[in-house]
């Protein structure tokens, strides 16, 4: 007997579908007294070719705007685009560009240009007698490749400084923050708060009530205050209470919450016998994990008068859906964190469909800021994808740089 293995190819059409499926099996050959056989073992994968088709169409598209790119004359043509856009907030036309134009280029040249770049999903026409209109491709080009090499303007400098300038306390700060942020995008300036076991313990206090919970008070620099009522696993008294403060205060002070919490542990596995009592103590009441509170509003928006008169939402629904997402907070302190991990200094995020319904018409533009060089949160401004990039990409880089510094002050 001889056995042999092989691939396979079945193609089956589903009629009602339209489309074209193809199974790979594997299968085995033998030769017997008996006759030849033909076997198929097993089914490896199956394939629809439509799924191939999309696949190949967007590495065709991406080859495109790549092409469409290379030409310096182009790029420039695209970036005046998007600012005429941004400015007016109506479809460009090519005569319009000519205009502003560096170099003397024909409205026909011009018409080309826009042309290609519409077919490279950099633009669109709303109206076949309409000019172009950007898409996401063309903010996020702006953004990456013209934005980001922009420097601040002495005016804004000048004014930030000011609007910034003599805030004492960590809420001081964080309110001009996003106010700032907010008149200088025309949008939701944002300032999300650190996570409680970033929070920096300056003092701590704790009061028993009649019925058994404990008000846990913990004071940070600048003095800024979280405060928590808890139910305890056992009774404490006042007394204990009073030495576990006492304790934090004299050993921690300086130290964030979650450092508290593994040094506690340390100190419990290598010595237990010397520090049980009142390690465990403040272990129970001072955890990040017990004390911080998922429902709990870490983030400042400034600026929702702005978005509610924009015009740059589709129907009042998603305008609607956006504000219940600022209302609720939440998906807000969300996706701010998690650009807290993005390699460039301001991040850029067009299209964030994490907030809402009306997510493909947003940007995000965000920075961390930090205190003692530790990151301990984030702001940015949120707004209509026709957004002043420049201005606003600089002065969140800017006030947070401020927002740093004025917080390793206090």
């Amino acid at each position: 007997m001889m056995f042999f293995c092989f691939i396979l190819l079945y193609e089956t059409k589903s009629r009602a579908l339209g489309q074209h499926i193809f199974t790979f099996f594997s299968c085995g050959y033998s030769e017997t007294g008996g006759g030849q056989a033909l076997t198929p073992l097993d089914t490896l994968f199956t394939i629809d070719i439509a799924e191939v088709q999309r696949f190949l169409a967007l590495g065709a598209r991406a080859a495109m705007r790549t092409a469409a790119l290379q030409e310096r004359r182009n790029r420039q043509i695209l970036a005046d685009i998007v600012r005429a856009y941004i400015t007016t907030g109506e479809p460009v036309s090519s005569r319009a560009i000519s205009k502003s134009f560096e170099e003397t280029l024909s409205t026909a040249t011009i018409r080309n240009v826009m042309a290609d770049l519409e077919d490279s999903g950099f633009l669109y026409q709303p109206h076949t007698s309409a000019g172009r209109v950007p898409t996401a491709a063309a903010y996020r080009f702006f953004a990456q490749e013209i934005a980001s090499q922009a420097t601040i303007s002495v005016n804004d400098r000048e004014w930030i400084q000011r609007e910034m300038g003599g805030a004492r306390t960590a809420a001081e700060i964080t309110e001009r923050a996003g106010r700032v942020l907010a008149e200088v995008s025309n949008a939701l300036g944002i300032v999300v708060s650190p996570p409680l076991g970033k929070t920096v313990l300056e003092h701590a206090r704790m009061w028993l009530l009649p019925d058994g919970r404990v008000v846990v008070v913990l004071i940070s620099p600048g003095g800024k205050t979280r405060d928590k009522i808890l139910q305890p696993a056992r009774v404490f008294t006042q007394a204990e209470l009073d030495a576990t403060a006492d304790f934090l205060n004299r050993h921690y002070s300086g130290w964030t919450l979650q450092n508290i919490r593994t040094d506690l542990l340390q100190k419990l596995a290598a010595e237990r016998e010397r520090y049980e009592g009142i390690a465990q103590n403040a272990l129970s009441l001072c955890d990040p994990g017990v004390l911080d509170d998922a429902s709990e509003s870490r983030v400042h928006v400034e600026g929702t008068a702005q978005i509610v008169g924009t015009t740059d939402f589709a129907d009042q629904t998603q305008l609607r859906d956006l504000l219940a997402a600022i209302e609720e907070k939440h998906r807000l302190v969300t996706l701010l964190n998690a650009c807290i991990e993005a390699p460039e200094p301001v991040h850029v995020l067009i299209g964030v469909k994490e907030i809402s319904q009306a997510g493909d018409n947003l940007a995000l533009i965000s920075a961390p800021y930090m205190r003692n060089e530790l990151v301990q949160g984030s702001l940015g401004v949120l707004g209509p994808t026709r957004m002043p990039y420049e201005r606003a990409m600089t002065a969140v880089a800017y006030v947070a740089q401020l927002f740093s510094e004025a917080l390793s002050r206090i």
